[in-house]
């Protein structure tokens, strides 16, 4: 197969109404791929896809659900009519307030299945197609809440630890084929999800997050975490003896 850059490129965006999703949507649809917006709330999809279209992109918005399995099938059969190369990014998850889980821990299930097992089953479906075709990049997008398990949100931090395990799996086994699996933990970023959050410091943008990743899937790189301080923040937090780390509140 002939360099990817020379193919058509087509992003399935998981969890594409979340602001990282659109920021990133956007760039990819400035570089000439076609985007299949994917997501639950169709009206918020559509106007997305409207936009990119009137910029000269080709945009679809489609149902998305990570907690119903029954129709990931369907959403990988219509990104396999694309010709060319086949990428995925995941920006889906559910933060509940870990107080809440504490009092209602059948949130549990549905926290994890938006983080971790909804979407990678969706991958597990899309990655026959990628090695059929010999190219394509996941963006699997984790959070700095996985490096360590914190008081304030272990719960949210072992699925996304969970998924973060599953990606560096699959980069494994997709590097054999010619695709490529980046990990992104971004550190806090202004969102719908951590709106209301106290105690959040150096705060990144939607689109700086989004450069971090396109700049990150031109170099193939592995693992990233955004804005890039985060790595050094999170190696301090690791390096926290465990004796130490249980009294504080972090």
């Amino acid at each position: 197969m002939s360099d990817s850059q020379t193919l058509d490129q087509t992003w399935i965006i998981l969890g594409a109404t979340s602001s990282m999703a659109r920021a990133f949507a956007r760039a990819v649809a400035a570089e000439g791929a076609t985007v299949l917006l994917a997501g639950r709330d169709m009206d918020d999809l559509n106007a997305t896809a409207a936009d990119l279209t009137a910029r000269g992109a080709k945009a679809e918005a489609i149902p998305f659900d990570a907690r119903k399995p029954a129709g990931f099938a369907a959403l990988i059969d219509r990104a396999r009519s694309e010709p060319g190369v086949l990428n995925a990014a995941v920006f889906v998850g559910s933060m509940p307030d870990q107080s809440a889980i504490d009092t209602d821990p059948t949130l549990i299930e549905g926290t994890v299945k938006d983080s971790f097992t909804g979407p990678a089953h969706v991958l597990q479906l899309l990655a026959p197609e990628i090695e059929a075709r010999g190219a394509g990049t996941i963006v699997g997008v984790g959070s700095v809440a996985g490096d360590r398990g914190r008081i304030g949100n272990y719960v949210y931090g072992a699925a996304k630890a969970g998924f973060a395990t599953y990606l560096s799996g699959l980069r494994n086994r997709l590097t054999r084929a010619g695709g490529h699996v980046i990990t992104v933990k971004p550190g806090f970023v202004d969102t719908a999800m951590t709106w209301g959050i106290e105690g959040m410091f150096l705060v990144a943008s939607p689109d700086a997050v989004a450069r971090d990743i396109l700049k990150a899937v031109a170099k193939k790189r592995n693992v990233i975490y955004t804005p890039f301080f985060w790595r050094w923040i999170m190696l301090i937090i690791r390096l926290i003896p465990e004796p130490v780390f249980k009294r504080l509140s972090i």
